[in-house]
């Protein structure tokens, strides 16, 4: 910790010194105004709430405000006979503020002149007019806790429920289990979401998405459009942005764990203003294995991870886009000099981990000439490499107890046509992917191994469509979704056809009523796909893909543009969810932890369901102040293969809190604050017994499941941030704490062998538990440099 404030601490110096010489500098920002179809909007105006400081638009829907003093500001963008947007708390930096770019809807009311009102308030997407959550990227970079992690941003949201002891980026989901939420990156699915993922799952401690590339995050928690397959309980939506096409710059950030360095600019520029193409590029470094081994602890997480962008327009009418992300990840152990009795059980028990993650994707966006729609087609690969293993000493990595080799590939192709036709529109498209899957596994204590290897084609078909009616004060949406492929024997095109629809109704000025219904399908993961016996035989190729349906009812009112209130109802019952025939139990309860999730025998038989009621209130920046406070009652529950019992899953807290929130000072100061409060949580006891027989693996007792529960779950961390901007450069350094009350964290009691205070074990073995102390509050400082 010296040497990470020994760096800090001079810079900080040098900084608020160089300060007092710096005059005040003007800059400006720049986008581009369209309509849905992507049809450049001439003559629409653009200005900065608050100041005299604005442009319109030019032929080419392009805009140039100048003379801004750097600071957070909210963005307007109206043009007659369309709905005027705002983009709320933009942060104009001196240098690499990135262009902000509006999409205007027409406007059902023919009106003489530009008329701004409570029509430009929050909204949603027309198909999901429910349980949708939007951020943008200066809200990210500034929630308290997260370390600019988008994931972990992410579980702050209305109903979404912390990990047991907080640390992981599992979305839990109004009940749903963490696997059951899909990522999208630019509209190209990310199965692999995290550093040191659970494979079968997508959980784990850190994300690697970079907070630089984003231009929003969108999360829908109870209807999903059409066009996403495979989720059941959520859809995480990353846009990002593109690359400065005038000018070189770049972002350079420190914080407590990790450095990132961000590069953009354009290519190919031949002496024009804006280069037609553009390039976005990031690599990042963790430093925790050096902090722990400083700190004394026996971990080693060591991660690298790289994101690129680089966009070409081939013309008026089409754009070619290359994104990838990926990342390197290796957790090993060391022992410590000397003993500690938590530490020592964390040693034996710690899995060594080395994972690679690779995704990469090529979208074509054709616009058509005509001006009523588009088209785009993406072909993209997934790769996940994940080399598990577990030793019976592990600080001389000797003695398997269970290895777990694997490689995960998935080729896909996306395309979707969206028209736009007399106020409706329609979106259909279809997804064709091949999937391929290998896993050597070793696990002495179910005395099984095998290889495996399969390959497949999955594929599926969608359709949706909207429209408005009664002046836009009724919307509708009707779609739906086909999934099949050729590895299951149980399902068809037809048993997956997956309806949903939803209408929103504006009964009196600033209420609406909203409501959706739709069922949702996921097919099981390949840990489950590929499982086979000592034999070679595949137990799992019957299975049926997990069903979902959801019902979703809401009512919500504006009380302005930027501010508005929701209370939402909400049931979603399962079907054919795969059960363990080993313990007997949902897998929807595992899969929260360093493990394999699904590597096993299962049958597809279980039900589940969960409902409850959520109450949100959200406001948009607004005279310094934004935030989202939400109260979500809920209550989820899962069967074994007796279908009609029904026990709490591991995350059936009842109860959540969640507030995010902040106020901007002058002078380019904000402060911020997040909390998050879950009730008592049931936990799986362990086996002791079962334990001490395949020790250091720790076997955990289903039967037991709901009758011990963790304490509450309650955790506030706040962050200050001070920006300077000069003319070459802005800078931003921000202090966090979190758990700054030192509330403790709740974790089921873990269990070491019973040793000696040399650290010799005591005979005969046993089993004791081991004390550790989680209300410690945790400080760090962070920089980030624009360039």
């Amino acid at each position: 910790m010296k040497s990470l404030f020994g760096f800090f601490l001079p810079t900080l110096l040098i900084i608020l010194c160089s300060h007092t010489v710096n005059a005040q500098v003007n800059t400006e920002i720049f986008g581009v105004v369209t309509d849905p179809s992507g049809e450049p909007i001439i003559g629409a105006s653009v200005y900065l709430e608050g100041t005299d400081k604005g442009s319109q638009t030019d032929f080419d829907g392009k805009y140039t405000i100048t003379g801004i003093s750097p600071g957070s500001y909210n963005l307007i963008a109206s043009y007659l006979g369309y709905e005027t947007q705002t983009k709320y708390n933009i942060l104009v930096r001196s240098v690499g503020t990135p262009d902000f770019n509006f999409v205007l809807v027409e406007s059902a009311q023919q009106l003489d002149e530009v008329v701004v009102s409570n029509a430009n308030v929050i909204s949603r997407p027309k198909e999901t007019p429910l349980s949708t959550q939007s951020l943008s990227a200066v809200e990210i970079a500034t929630y308290p806790g997260s370390n600019n992690d988008v994931v972990q941003v992410a579980q702050t949201l209305p109903g979404v429920s912390p990990s047991i002891g907080g640390f992981r980026n599992d979305l839990i989901i109004r009940g749903g289990a963490p696997n059951e939420t899909v990522y999208y990156l630019d509209g190209m699915e990310i199965p692999n979401i995290n550093h040191f993922a659970t494979q079968g799952s997508a959980g784990g401690p850190v994300g690697l998405i970079n907070v630089s590339f984003i231009d929003n995050v969108t999360l829908s928690t109870s209807a999903f459009g059409a066009q996403y397959d495979n989720p059941l309980s959520g859809v995480l939506q990353f846009s990002q942005r593109t690359g400065n096409s005038r000018d070189f710059t770049g972002n350079f950030r420190v914080s407590a764990s990790e450095a990132a360095l961000t590069l953009e600019g354009p290519l190919l520029r031949k002496g024009k203003e804006e280069s037609a193409t553009t390039y976005l590029v990031s690599v990042r470094r963790s430093y925790l294995q050096f902090l722990f081994e400083v700190i004394g602890l026996p971990f080693r997480p060591n991660y690298w991870d790289y994101q690129y962008k680089v966009n070409h327009t081939l013309d008026a009418y089409n754009d070619i886009s290359l994104i990838g992300v990926g990342s390197i990840d290796d957790f090993s152990v060391e022992a410590p000099e000397e003993f500690d009795p938590e530490q020592q059980a964390a040693l034996e028990q710690a899995p060594f981990i080395a994972q690679r993650t690779n995704a990469i994707g090529i979208t074509w966006k054709n616009r058509f000439k005509n001006g009523n729609g588009f088209m785009e087609t993406t072909l993209s690969n997934n790769t996940l490499i994940n080399d598990f293993t577990r030793y019976e000493d592990p600080e001389n990595e000797v003695g398997i107890v269970f290895r777990n080799d694997a490689r995960e590939s998935e080729t896909k192709l996306r395309y979707a046509m969206t028209n736009f036709f007399d106020g409706w529109k329609l979106s259909s498209g279809f997804n064709f992917q091949y999937s391929d899957y290998e896993n050597t596994t070793i696990d002495q204590n179910r005395q099984l191994a095998f290889d495996t290897q399969i390959d497949f084609f999955k594929y599926g078909l969608f359709s949706n469509i909207t429209k408005s009616f009664i002046d836009n004060k009724l919307d509708l949406s009707f779609g739906f979704r086909l999934d099949d492929d050729t590895f299951t024997t149980e399902d068809n095109l037809l048993s997956t056809f997956s309806p949903r629809f939803s209408l929103s109704y504006e009964f009196q000025k600033d209420w609406r009523i909203n409501a959706s219904v739709g069922r949702y399908f996921k097919l099981p993961p390949y840990t489950i796909l590929g499982f086979r016996d000592n034999a070679g035989g595949l137990l799992n190729e019957n299975s049926q893909y997990t069903r979902s349906d959801h019902f979703v009812l809401g009512l919500q009112h504006y009380f302005g543009p930027s501010s508005t209130i929701s209370l939402e109802g909400f049931y979603k019952r399962y079907a054919d969810y795969p059960v363990s025939v080993a313990d007997q139990v949902s897998l929807a309860n595992k899969g929260a932890d360093f493990e394999i999730l699904g590597s096993e025998e299962i049958e597809t038989v279980g039900r589940g369901r969960s409902y409850g009621a959520e109450l949100q209130f959200q406001q948009k920046l607004t005279n310094n102040f934004y935030g989202i406070l939400a109260y979500t009652w809920f209550f989820s529950e899962f069967t074994g293969f007796d279908t009609e019992e029904f026990l709490p899953s591991v995350w059936d807290s009842r109860h959540l809190i969640s507030f995010t929130g902040g106020y901007k000072f002058n002078r380019n100061w904000e402060f911020s604050a997040r909390y998050r409060f879950a009730g008592p949580t049931p936990f799986v006891p362990t086996d002791l017994e079962a334990t001490l027989d395949s020790y250091p693996e720790v076997i955990l007792d289903y039967t037991r499941l709901g009758e011990e529960n963790l304490d509450i779950f309650s955790q506030l961390d706040i962050r200050i941030d001070k920006k300077w901007n000069f003319e070459k450069l802005a800078l931003n350094i921000f202090f966090e704490a979190q758990n700054i009350l030192a509330q403790n964290i709740p974790q089921p009691t873990e269990y070491g062998l019973n040793r000696d205070t040399n650290g010799n074990i005591v005979n005969p073995r046993s089993l004791v538990p081991i004390t550790a102390e989680n209300n410690q509050v945790i400080p760090s400082i962070g920089i980030v440099l624009d360039f």
